[in-house]
């Protein structure tokens, strides 16, 4: 509910209050005595749906839409006028459940904080998500995604584009470019100073294999789905009144931690290693933007002036299909990516089988491991190296495996995985001893190590354990 107050200029007093009995409000009317450019003030409650086309009608009956105008929550209306206007306009569905155009750009102008808040909160919250990430703890990197102050510039966007309100749309798009690049710089900054201490002692190897870094550099269409969620989420939200807390932490979700590891692979001085953490940065603020438009566009938010609209609507017609249009070409490294992840996955699981009916051949061995070691070439990573750990009893043969794997599991290379570089088969050979536990000796292991290797090329690689 809310509790409407506006100045009435001189000698639109009865056309106004005609307009609100038409409407059948209930108002109460009060004489302006300081002599300004208004006669009058008149209070009234509305339901939270009807107070863009009431003040349409006031507007049309001459009140300026520049005029002295005041929306507040209401907690408690008792009135039977009232009650009717909530059964024609909410349960009547005449305007659906969005709340007022001038109350929306009231709520993203509130929601893109002053920049002195912003750079500090962005700061902190790159900090923080970066020391998450190192440390490997999700607790800290959801930790940053609260307060960071990203939900307020990506809502200020899209609502100043749909309302043709100009200072809030630039406003939204600084904030977003520079909020950006400030949070990959903060995260570098932080980043290095963690590696010169030698508080974060690890080699770029270690710190790319960290979970929380590694499933970040190689996003998927599954991460698309995520940020368009995440802007049509928000920009529901901000449209029905709805509290945008915990929408901007999934905003945040999508932003934060990707800029945190596109800062850490600076700071280790492998940018080319983090090319699909910043695809994902660039893909999520796309996706949210053109969502948040989209969803608000289509809810029916349009400028004041109807001379404006036609303008409004070619302008943002134009900035969704540009959004649209990048997204589309991004889309397509995650397409990749989504295809290499799942050949990986079928080169894996046709690597164990191959090595298992190998070993089945020979009674006294057993698999013990396999290593598959990749290189990674965003959008698609290609299987390198496969290591076979063999256990065998002390005083056995050891069968040359290694050729004979290697027959069998370069064939199931194939695009994008290049057959033409065939894939380097290591088999290690460990001795292992077993003795029974009700024996007097204790069980122990003894193991020796033996390599065979397939005449294969190798190159320096991204190590990924199955």
């Amino acid at each position: 509910m809310r509790l409407v107050q506006v100045m009435i200029p001189p000698g639109k007093r009865d056309a106004i209050l005609r307009a609100l009995d038409d409407e059948g409000i209930d108002y109460v009317v009060a004489d302006e005595t300081s002599h300004r450019e208004y006669t009058a003030s008149v209070t009234f409650p509305l339901p939270q749906t009807a107070v863009e086309p009431v003040l349409e009608r006031l507007h049309d009956a001459g009140l300026d839409r520049e005029a002295y105008t005041v929306v507040l929550n209401a907690e408690t209306v008792i009135s039977r006028r009232f009650d009717d206007l909530v059964e024609r306009y909410e349960e009547g569905e005449e305007n659906g459940d969005r709340i007022a155009r001038e109350e929306l750009a009231a709520r993203a102008r509130s929601l893109a904080p002053n920049w002195r808040t912003f750079v500090v909160m962005t700061v902190v919250s790159s900090v923080v998500a970066t020391a998450g990430l190192l440390l490997d703890s999700a607790a800290v990197v959801v930790g940053s995604m609260v307060i960071a102050p990203l939900i307020g510039p990506a809502m200020a966007t899209s609502t100043g584009s749909v309302v043709d309100d100009r200072e809030l749309l630039v406003r939204g798009v600084k904030q977003q470019v520079a909020g950006g690049f400030l949070a990959v710089l903060a995260a570098a900054g932080f980043a290095v100073l963690l590696r010169t201490a030698h508080v974060v002692p690890l080699e770029t190897a270690d710190v790319f294999a960290i979970d929380e870094v590694r499933e970040r550099l190689v996003p998927d269409v599954l991460s698309l789905v995520i940020a368009l969620a995440a802007g049509a989420a928000g920009a529901l939200s901000l449209s029905t009144g709805v509290s945008t807390a915990l929408v901007g932490v999934m905003i945040a979700a999508a932003l934060v931690p990707p800029t945190a590891v596109v800062g850490i692979g600076l700071a280790w001085g492998s940018p080319r290693s983090v090319t699909g953490a910043l695809v994902l940065v660039l893909v999520n603020f796309l996706s949210i933007n053109f969502a948040a438009l989209a969803v608000l566009w289509a809810t029916g938010y349009r400028p004041k002036s109807w001379l404006r609209s036609e303008e409004a609507r070619v302008a943002t017609l134009k900035r969704i299909a540009a959004l649209g249009g990048a997204l589309l070409v991004l889309s397509t490294l995650l397409a990749g990516v989504t295809y290499s992840t799942y050949r990986t996955a079928t080169f894996e699981e046709e690597t164990r089988a191959t090595v298992d009916d190998a070993i089945d051949d020979y009674e006294d061995l057993e698999r013990l491991s396999i290593t598959i070691t990749y290189e990674q070439t965003f959008p698609f990573s290609r299987p390198e190296r496969v290591t076979v750990t063999v256990g065998h009893p002390p005083g056995t043969d050891t069968p040359a495996l290694a050729g004979r794997l290697a027959e069998r599991i370069g064939p199931t290379v194939a695009t994008p995985f290049r057959p033409d570089r065939p894939v380097a088969v290591e088999v290690r050979y460990i001795v292992v001893e077993r003795v029974s536990a009700d024996e007097p000796t204790a069980a122990h292991v003894t193991s020796t190590g033996a390599s065979l290797r397939s005449p294969s090329r190798t190159a320096r690689s991204l190590p990924v354990a199955t």
